[in-house]
């Protein structure tokens, strides 16, 4: 199972930086705990955030962009490959077991 530790979040935010992203923990009103500026590729985390909230912030925004696993390291692809089969399917069956309940 992935562990919400400082080198998974390093690992997440690698992951973004390969795809042009730029990450910045800043003080902010952010009702998802994050702030996408689209048009520069830069994302916003609420810098009081824990380890966990950062990953699962970087993850949600990895959900939602689309990245293309042949443009990323090969070290990076596996662990993207490894987060879209594992963690984010996890997070996606909790929010559906949720929505059922």
């Amino acid at each position: 199972m992935f562990k919400y530790t400082k080198h998974q979040l390093k690992k997440v935010e690698n992951l973004l930086t390969e795809v042009g992203y730029t990450i910045r923990y800043e003080r902010g009103n952010f009702k998802s705990g994050y702030a996408i500026v689209e048009d520069r590729k830069v994302a916003v985390i609420n810098k009081f955030f824990d380890t966990e909230a950062r990953i699962n912030s970087l993850l949600d925004i990895i959900t939602n962009i689309d990245i293309d696993p042949a443009q990323l390291e090969e070290k990076t692809a596996n662990f993207y490959a490894l987060l879209t089969s594992k963690v984010i399917a996890a997070r996606d069956n909790a929010e559906e077991v949720e929505k059922s309940t």
